[in-house]
């Protein structure tokens, strides 16, 4: 492994075991997220004022790389307009799906879950916090299906 690749595995492993924001938050909304491919369940939950996302926190159970995602997401997602998350989430999931053209760097710890594009069922790991915030944002109450 190159010594990329192996920052990019301490980055998940480090948000894995010590996640950002995994608690619920007491108001705002909040939706669950369930991969039924490999048991992942996150449920996330987003304080918005106007267009901005206030507050997003997450909890569940799966995998480091969706445990990883989701608390790498909420880290990014503080303070920024549901616009700009839109635009990152479409960023992300290029990279995780190899459309990318650009530079993954310019997406910070979210370039760490590049590698999952080699593996396509792990994608869905990847993607589904975003999913479900994706849902959350736009009013929809159903889980998400992260396809």
């Amino acid at each position: 492994m190159s010594d990329l690749d192996d920052l990019y595995q301490e980055v998940i492993l480090d948000h894995n075991r010590r996640p950002r924001n995994y608690h619920a938050l007491e108001s705002g909304r909040k939706l669950e997220g369930y991969n039924p491919l490999c048991g992942d369940r996150i449920t996330v939950f987003v304080e918005t004022e106007g267009d901005v996302i206030r507050d997003v926190s997450f909890q569940g159970t799966g995998c480091a790389i969706s445990q990883a995602s989701a608390s790498v997401m909420t880290t990014l997602l503080k303070g920024k307009t549901v616009a700009e998350a839109e635009t990152l989430f479409g960023k992300f999931q290029d990279l995780v799906t190899g459309k990318s053209q650009g530079d993954p760097a310019e997406l910070g710890e979210l370039a760490a879950l590049a590698g999952v594009q080699e593996f396509p069922t792990r994608v869905k790991c990847a993607t589904l916090a975003w999913h479900t915030l994706r849902n959350l944002v736009a009013g929809k109450g159903d889980a998400p299906s992260p396809e």
